[in-house]
């Protein structure tokens, strides 16, 4: 008899594979899906303070040092000494760092991705004011020097947000700053999912494996972050009644902001969970544009602040009294620097009489004022509306615009006349961490085109900022600061509107949900 030995191999080999199969466990990929406050479109962190790219970026990238939940900055990526005569820090980068495409990082791509952030953050251009050299020291590490202490620049490099300062490759970070990077390559403890990114639809971030946890416990953007799914995934749902539905069905099992007025549709349901995760909540503002008329004339820009009311605006965009709190001082109420000097008209409900006059004034033409209006943010819709009626109410010309989030934060990057693609006033929020220091607050140096959106040339604010950055007595610090907030309301650097907290809502199948300034998803567990 002949036997067909290939075809008993093929068999032996096909019930091997078989009983292997059978045999050992399979496990099911764990997924977060996710509803953000925004789709995503802009990825560069450097190019824009929106919160949406920060918390991208927070998933892809890493920071070299980050502000721990009481704001005491920490080691990140790598440790820290300050000299002396504080004016060298020296960084150490921790053994295991690798970028997602398996490269080591580097000093150098460290002081490149420093260089870059400087180009475009307030607090990164007061240290390039002052710095003397930012040079490798040793394969692992590269010292900072000044020529003056400083006091802000580690709270400076490690601040969360406005901007963060993230590490990128040397290839990436040696681009200029207006110039948006072309790849999301990091070495944070998720890989950004290039093939699966739907522009303003849909973002996907995988588990990355190598990614070596700093030591200590998990602390906001400081300590351990331990990754424990293998997938997130943000969906973008525009309708807040669809993401409710989509949480309450278990489609979805995170929500990041949940408009108050459909907060009772989740409170007290079985497995849902919702809470306020950023317990100093935030501030909405107004920011006009410096360049153009009308708002280059400063008493159109108090005729402006004149007509608007903390208390419409806070009504219409949060309704709930209990989630928002009239609030005159630019650096948040109930922070050290709380002061409401030259608030008085934003927090009694408004002047539209007085408005009046000092636009007839000014000598007020009729100039168009562009507003531009978001439509797809609970956070930012109500705002625009808001003002718009106000600013007619006081005899302004607005032209409000609608569009998306994201075209919005591509189109206040452009300096281009109103009226040809360009803009003249926009709302957007911060968290108070954000603008409770004000060598943080990026809305307030006066730095020409090296400001931030708007442009303002301001040389006297700049010069307080100066002066607070040199202050070391907490007294000094604060009169500074009061200072400060009587200018920013004479002067109209920006309209502050109040202060509001947004809450989130996720299914309890989630756990190591924690408070934190932006979301966190490492730390974060999926039972079932």
């Amino acid at each position: 008899m002949t036997v067909n030995l290939r075809g008993l191999r093929n068999g032996i080999a096909a019930a091997t594979a078989l009983t292997l199969t059978t045999a050992l466990p399979t496990f099911a990929e764990t997924t977060i899906t996710a509803v953000m406050h925004s789709g995503l479109r802009v990825l560069d962190p450097v190019l824009t303070t929106a919160h949406i790219t920060r918390d991208n970026a927070f998933m892809v990238f890493d920071t070299l040092v980050a502000m721990d939940a009481d704001f005491v900055v920490q080691p990140q990526m790598a440790s820290f000494e300050i000299s002396d005569d504080q004016l060298t820090y020296t960084f150490t980068l921790r053994d295991g760092l690798k970028w997602h495409d398996g490269g080591e990082v580097t000093p150098a791509d460290c002081i490149a991705s420093i260089k870059r952030w400087m180009q475009r953050d307030s607090g990164g251009q007061m240290i390039a004011d002052r710095m003397a050299s930012l040079e490798p020291t040793g394969d692992k590490s590269f010292a900072l020097t000044l020529t003056e202490p400083f006091s802000y620049t580690l709270d400076a490099m490690g601040k969360p947000s406005g901007l963060a300062l993230f590490m990128m490759p040397e290839r990436l970070a040696s681009l200029p700053a207006d110039e948006p990077i072309p790849e999301m390559i990091g070495s944070g403890p998720f890989k950004f999912v290039q093939d699966e990114f739907q522009p303003g639809v849909k973002v996907v971030y995988e588990k990355f494996d190598d990614y070596v946890p700093a030591e200590g416990p998990q602390s906001a953007a400081a300590g351990a972050k331990v990754v424990k799914v293998d997938r997130v995934e943000w969906v973008t749902m525009p309708d807040a009644q669809t993401s409710l539905n989509a949480l309450m069905n278990g489609e979805i099992d995170y929500l990041e902001a949940v408009p108050v007025d459909l907060l009772p549709l989740l409170e007290g349901m079985p497995g849902v969970q919702t809470a306020v995760l950023s317990p100093l909540g935030s501030v909405s503002i107004g920011r006009m544009n410096f360049l153009y008329p009308p708002f280059d004339n400063p008493k159109i820009r108090q005729a402006a602040k004149l007509a608007l009311s903390q208390e419409n605006v806070l009504t219409a965009l949060i309704g709930n009294p209990d989630y928002f709190k009239v609030c005159g001082a630019i650096f948040g109420c109930g922070t050290p620097l709380e002061f409401d000097d030259g608030s008085e008209s934003l927090t009694s409900g408004g002047d539209i009489e007085a408005a009046k006059a000092l636009l007839e004034e000014a000598g007020y033409d009729g100039t168009p004022v562009v507003l531009m209006q978001p439509t797809d943010v609970v956070t930012l819709t109500a705002q625009p509306v808001v003002a718009a009626q106000a600013l007619r109410e006081a005899g302004f010309n607005v032209d409000m615009q609608p569009m998306d989030w994201q075209t919005l934060v591509t189109r206040r990057a452009s300096q281009a006349p109103p009226a040809e693609g360009g803009w003249n006033l926009f709302f957007t929020n911060w968290i108070v961490p954000e603008v409770s220091n004000p060598l943080g607050n990026i809305m307030l140096p006066g730095r020409g085109d090296d400001a931030w959106f708007g442009w303002p040339t301001d040389p006297e604010i700049n010069t307080l900022l100066d002066d607070f950055a040199s202050a070391s007595a907490l007294d000094d610090q604060k009169g500074i600061a009061q200072k400060i907030q009587a200018h920013v309301m004479e002067n109209v650097n920006y309209i502050h509107l109040g202060q509001y907290f947004s809450p989130s809502a996720w299914s309890d199948t989630l756990t190591g949900v924690e408070e934190a300034p932006f979301p966190i998803f490492w730390g974060v567990e999926k039972q079932g």
